[in-house]
This record gives C-alpha cells, sequence and structure tokens, in this order.
C-alpha cells in the first residue's frame, strides 16, 4: 500500500490502472494533434494551398497548424474552470470527444480543387476545434494521476501521460509511413492521408471507454467537500495568487514546446524539402526517435523523484540548447543513421525535460484551482512558442539560407527553460495538500 497526500490510502495497482488509463486517452489525443502537424509537413500544402510554391505552401499549412496552439489557451481557460469546479474525469471524457470528432471530420475535408478557398477555411476551424480539446486535455490527463498518486513516486506516475504524447507522435507517424510505403505519392495525395484521420473514430470510442472506467481525483473531492464550494473563477485566483507560478511553469515550457515542435515537425520538412531524402526516411527516423522518448520520458521523471525536478529539467534543457547545433549538420548529412541519430538525441534530451515537468508544474498550485493553473502555465506558452516555432524556422531557413539561425533559435528557447528550472524551488517530495 502507498500513503497518497490526503491520508487514505490506495494500492498500487490502483494508481497504475488510473496512470494506464491517463495514458491511453492523452495518445489517442495526441495523436489526433500530431497526424494534423506531420500532414501539414507533407501533403496539405499542395492539397489545400495549390497556387503557392512549395516552401510558401507549406508555410501557409504551419500557419493552420499554429491556429490549434492559439486554440489551446482558450481551451485551458474553459476546460480548466470545468475541471477545478466539476471535476477531472467529466473534463477528459469531453476532450476526448471533442478531439475525435474534429480529426474524424479532417479525414472527410475536401480539398481546394473541390471547394476553392472554403477548403482551407474548413481546415482551420477544425483545427481551432481541436486545439480547444488539447488546451483541456493535458491538465486533466495529469493532475488525475498526480492527485490519486504519492508523493515520493510522483514524477514517475505524472510522466505516464507525458509519455503519452511521444505514443501518439509514434502512432501517426507509423500510420502515415505505413501509407506511404504501400501507395504511390499520387495516391497518397489523393486519398491515403485521409486513412489516419478517420481511424480516429476507432481509437475515440476505445478511449471513451477506458477513461469512464476510472474513478474521480480523492484529492479534489476531498478539497470540494472541506471547502463546500469550488473557486467561483479559478482562472482569476490562478493571475491573483499564483502570479510567480505562473511565469515560472511557461518558462519551463517555452524551451521544451519550441524544441519539440522543431524535432518533430520541422525536421520532416528539413529532410524532405531541403535535404531532399524520403519522405518514408523522415518517417521512420521520427518513429525511432519516438520510440525511444516514450522510454526516456517515465526514466528522466524517475530520477526527478530521487535527485529532484531542478538538475533533471536542466540537463535536458542546457543539453538540448548545445545539441542543437549538432542536430541539423547530421540531418543534411545525407547518412541514414546519422539522421536518425540527430532525431534520438534531441528527443532523448527534451524527455528529461518533458519527464518530470507534469509533476514540476503540478506541485506549484493548490488543488482548488490547479487544474487552471497547471492548463494557463501549460497552454499560454503555446501561442509563441509551440504555434509559431515550425513557421519562425522555415522562415529563417529561407531568409537565411542555413540551419544555423534555426539553431540559434532553439538554443536561446532552451536556456530560457533551464534558468527557469534554476529559478523554481525545488518540490520533489513535496504534499500537494500543503500547498496552499
Amino acid at each position: 500500500m502507498i500513503q497518497t497526500t490526503q491520508g487514505s490510502s490506495v494500492s498500487r495497482e490502483s494508481v497504475r490502472r488510473v496512470a494506464l488509463a491517463s495514458m491511453v486517452g492523452t495518445s489517442i489525443e495526441w495523436y489526433d494533434f500530431f497526424i494534423f502537424g506531420t500532414a501539414s509537413a507533407l501533403v496539405f500544402g499542395r492539397l489545400f494551398f495549390p497556387t503557392f510554391s512549395e516552401l510558401a505552401g507549406t508555410l501557409a499549412a504551419f500557419a493552420s497548424f499554429a491556429v490549434g496552439f492559439v486554440a489551446r489557451p482558450v481551451g485551458g481557460l474553459v476546460f480548466g474552470h470545468i475541471g477545478d469546479r466539476s471535476g477531472r474525469k467529466t473534463t477528459l471524457v469531453l476532450t476526448l470527444t471533442m478531439m475525435g470528432l474534429a480529426t474524424f471530420a479532417m479525414g472527410l475535408m475536401p480539398s481546394y480543387a473541390a471547394i476553392g478557398v472554403w477548403a482551407p477555411i474548413l481546415m482551420v476551424v477544425l483545427r481551432f476545434v481541436q486545439g480547444m480539446a488539447v488546451g483541456g486535455e493535458w491538465g486533466g490527463a495529469v493532475l488525475i494521476v498526480a492527485e490519486h498518486g504519492d508523493a515520493a513516486r510522483r514524477g514517475f506516475w505524472a510522466s505516464w501521460p507525458q509519455a503519452g504524447v511521444p505514443a501518439g507522435n509514434l502512432l501517426a507517424a507509423a500510420v502515415l509511413a505505413v501509407m506511404a510505403a504501400v501507395q504511390t505519392e499520387a495516391d497518397f495525395l489523393a486519398w491515403g492521408w485521409r486513412v489516419p484521420f478517420i481511424l480516429s473514430a476507432l481509437l475515440v470510442v476505445v478511449g471513451w471507454y477506458i477513461r469512464n472506467r476510472v474513478a474521480e481525483s480523492p484529492m479534489f473531492e476531498k478539497e470540494i467537500d472541506e471547502a463546500e464550494a469550488a473557486a467561483k473563477v479559478p482562472a482569476m485566483e490562478v493571475l491573483t495568487e499564483r502570479p510567480k507560478a505562473l511565469v515560472l511553469g511557461a518558462g519551463l515550457r517555452v524551451g521544451e514546446n519550441i524544441s519539440y515542435y522543431i524535432l518533430t515537425v520541422f525536421s520532416l520538412t528539413y529532410l524532405v524539402d531541403v535535404s531532399h531524402e524520403s519522405r518514408s526516411l523522415a518517417l521512420n527516423a521520427l518513429l525511432i526517435g519516438a520510440a525511444v522518448q516514450f522510454f526516456a520520458i517515465p526514466g528522466f521523471a524517475l530520477l526527478s523523484d530521487r535527485i529532484g525536478r531542478r538538475p533533471v529539467y536542466a540537463l535536458g534543457a542546457f543539453g538540448l540548447a548545445a545539441w542543437c547545433f549538432v542536430m541539423f549538420g547530421l540531418l543534411g548529412s545525407g547518412d541514414n543513421v546519422s539522421i536518425v541519430l540527430a532525431l534520438v538525441v534531441g528527443l532523448v534530451l527534451h524527455g528529461a525535460m518533458y519527464g518530470p515537468q507534469a509533476a514540476f508544474i503540478t506541485e506549484l498550485f493548490p488543488t482548488r484551482i490547479r487544474y487552471s493553473g497547471v492548463s494557463l502555465a501549460y497552454q499560454l506558452t503555446s501561442i509563441v512558442a509551440g504555434s509559431l516555432a515550425p513557421i519562425i524556422a522555415l522562415w529563417l531557413y529561407k531568409e537565411y539560407g542555413s540551419a544555423t539561425p534555426v539553431a540559434i533559435y532553439v538554443g536561446v528557447a532552451c536556456v530560457i527553460s533551464g534558468i527557469s528550472a534554476l529559478l523554481a524551488r525545488e518540490t520533489k517530495g513535496l504534499e500537494l495538500e500543503a500547498i496552499r
């Protein structure tokens, strides 16, 4: 038996079950979100912006990709409010359903050739719905695990929803890689890219069933019972009570978020359109990197439970700041092993940030406003970080004809996250109910 922070006992099997359910649901949500990003890098420019040049069309597709990130803070506000007032479980089921319906509809979207300008408009609307769903998803998925688990291993348990992100990316890249491998480019552009989006409907049914069987966070229920009333406007209370925590959480996110979308989205464009590698090689290299990162995330989270969140996070941030100056040379080397190595090392270093991040940010806020707090800290950064990262990187490359400015951009962002980790207080082993 392990002791939870609210004083009741819960079996390890129960915590494992909640962590597994949260990870599966998160994997499905991020599969849906990433399938759009991968398709943006590979096909959307040609299908929805055919009047542009190849790189300009991809840039326009990345702009549509960015809409999802602009919507994420909106989702964080809306679902953070629901999560702090009505519970974590309800919100997780709602966000999963929203995401699945939007992604399925994307698979049925007519192209520019069929309905003209309405095609990219429809794509942007559906992307906004996706972004809102993801904006509400992360906070609930992390908190329902963190609030079930014990303080001694909170980093490890809370990292499993984080591991759902590379799992979703792995699944998205795998499905697209299979479709690209078994089809001609003409067939892939004509209809093959739609299959992964339509498959989302089946995945969402599975995720909905699993999430409905998970118990509500006992810490949330206890807090509501004792307080007799939830926070009326949780987001406002976050801003007035925890502004420093919000800034530190955003600082932790900026380098992690920018680097991830450079590694998983811009790298595909760089490999295919700049280095002229095959689409299959680019997807397979990303697949291998995502598979390794899936195991690195809980590994680094477990390390953070032992030596602290701050040193592990700083290691990943400063390490990736240095590695990005090596990475693009490897991606442009033309050597398959070097290309895979570039992405694997980059994603492992990213995992050193992403593994402890869930617990680190969770431990900054009290229970009554925690959902809104973690959602805002996590999602607000996405507007200026992940949403713009592929666009900025592609613009920098086009403007200067070199990947060095892109490496500088990623490096500066990662240094900001490393400094934020060192400025934050160490929260390893902290009892959540002690945060007031």
